[in-house]
Order: C-alpha cells, then structure tokens, then sequence
C-alpha cells in the first residue's frame, strides 16, 4: 500500500514539474518582452494615479499568464462563445480571462495534490484503484470549476438584467413622450436605472457610447443584445430595429414591449411560486414531520413506558 502511494506520488510530482518546466519553456521571451515594455510605456509625470486600475489588471495578467497558457485554447478563442460568456458575465478586462484559465490550471493540479497530503498524513487505507479514480475525479472538478463559477456569474446577471428592463422602458416611454429623441431617453434611462440594477445601467452606458462613437444604431443595439445574451433584450432590441427601420412611432411601440416584458416577469414570478411546495417537500420530511413527531409523541411515549409497560410486566 505504501508502495503504491509513494509511485502516486511520484506520477503527480513528475506531471506537475513537467507543466511548470512547460510553461517556463512557453515564457522564455517574457523577461525581455518585459524590459521592452517597460522602456517604451514610461509614464508621464502627471499620470501616475490615473491608471491604478490599468496597472493591476497588468500585474494580474503577468502573474497568472504562465499558468493560464496551459488550459487556455492555442488560437481562435476571443471569437468562440467562452468570449461571450465573459461579456455576458460582466468581466470585460483583459486580466479577466488569463485568471480564469490560470484557475483552471491551479485547481486541476492542486485538488490533487491536497488530497495526496492529506491521505499521506492521515494514514487513510486506500487502494490503488480508488486512490487513482479520486484523483481523476479531483482533477475533472478542478478543471471544471471555474465553468461552472462562470455560468453562475451569467445568471445572475442575465435575471437582473431580466427583472430592471420593463422599467427602464417605462423610464424610456417617460423620456420619449416628454420631447426626448431615443438615444437621449437611453442615456437618461441608464442614468437613472443604475438605482435598480447596475448591470442594466452599465449596457446602456456601453450602448450610448457606442453611439456618440459614430456606431450605427442597429449595430449598437445588436451589440446590446449580443452582450446581454436575454431573450427579453433580444425582442427589444428588434423592435427598435424594426420602429426605426419603419419610421413607426417609437413611444406606442416602447409601451407595447414594456407591457410584454412585465407580462414575462409576473409568469416568472407565478413560476416561481409554483416551485415552492414541491422544493419545501424534502426539508419537511427529513428535518420538520421528524422533530415535530418528536414533540407530539415524545410525552406520550414517556407515560407508556412508564406507566403501561411496568403495569403490562406485573400482570404477567
């Protein structure tokens, strides 16, 4: 048995020393791509607090850079749906996705290796099958758990977007009818909404810059829906799509969609609620009926036992 976890061991310290040996074969150019970039990007004198933000996305990037190249895609990956994700997760910094595939990286070879300390210190009595089948598991669960970490980034942003936009579209319809052109009402909406969701509130602000940029209002607002990635932003995004194209009125056609969305949020809700019995079933039968039986019944268990089984035992 120790045998067999000393060669374990010896597999996991020779793949890890051969990834870090990988990955400083990867990186052999950095130092001196560092050097240059250090001489060229010399700072002005004034603007050495404008860019802190900038600067630790940077040191992000350096530190975990080597260790993400190893579960990152080769090429091709900016354009595939993990991109998307990120944008629909609201992490649009570039340190952003080097930390999530160095994660990935670390997790995968650390699950390991913990669970190798501990067995080796706790003296657990484990075969050589079984020890194998939990480091495979352990690595899938490593590799895997930023993906999951992700998805639920994207959900919770996705409902929150889901729940604020019928009311960015009533202060959109306020905005219109007052005498204010669209572009205007979205930027006074995302000024606005921030109150309830941020998230909404950042969109619109991404989207009214993209059209002071000089972006097309169709490819802005498609820009939207591709960020967002909510069926309800997507619908709103082809109605003002199609008002525009059309030239039809643009505060009948808001109203109609807020009315819409709101419908969608009260089903959600009412969904929800549905829910609720069916998810309290379980605590009830494992956690409340037993405790509750436990009150009603225990007295009166008490007063049989000591009270009609003496009895039963001097009849006898």
């Amino acid at each position: 048995m120790i045998t067999q976890w000393i060669l374990l061991g010896l597999v996991f310290l020779a793949v890890t020393g051969l990834t870090f040996g990988v990955v400083e074969w990867l990186n052999r150019n950095e130092a001196v791509k560092r050097r240059l970039d250090g001489i060229a990007e010399t700072p002005l004198p004034g603007t050495q607090g404008l860019e802190g933000n900038a600067e630790w996305h940077a040191r992000v990037v350096k530190v975990a850079g080597p260790m993400a190249k190893l579960s990152a895609p080769k090429e091709g990956w900016e354009a595939s749906s993990l991109r998307v994700r990120f944008m629909q997760a609201g992490l649009r910094e570039a340190s952003w996705p080097a930390v999530f595939f160095a994660a990935k990286t670390l997790l995968a070879l650390g699950l390991p290796g913990l669970m190798m300390l501990y067995v080796g210190a706790s003296g657990i009595n484990l075969t050589f099958n079984s020890g194998l089948l939990l480091l495979l598991v352990l690595l899938a669960m490593g590799y895997y758990l930023p993906n999951v970490v992700l998805s639920r980034l994207v959900a919770w942003r996705q409902e929150s977007l889901q729940n604020a936009l019928p009311d960015a579209l009533d202060l959109m319809i306020v905005c219109v009818e007052a005498g204010l052109g669209l572009d205007a009402a979205m930027n006074r909406a995302a000024s606005e909404i921030g109150m309830r969701s941020e998230a909404l509130s950042d969109e619109l602000n991404l989207l009214t810059l993209e059209l002071r940029m000089g972006v097309k209002r169709e490819r802005a607002l498609q820009n939207l829906a591709l960020r967002c990635g909510v069926a309800d932003m997507t619908s709103f995004v082809s109605m003002l799509v199609q008002s525009d194209r059309f030239g039809t009125n643009v505060a009948d056609a808001l109203r109609v969609q807020a009315d819409t969305m709101r419908g969608h949020r009260r089903l959600r809700a009412e969904e929800r609620a549905a829910q609720i019995p069916l998810k309290l079933l379980f605590p009830l039968i494992f956690f409340i009926f037993p405790s509750l039986m436990v009150v009603l019944l225990g007295p009166a268990m008490i007063s049989v036992y000591r009270v009609l089984l003496p009895s039963m035992g001097g009849g006898g």
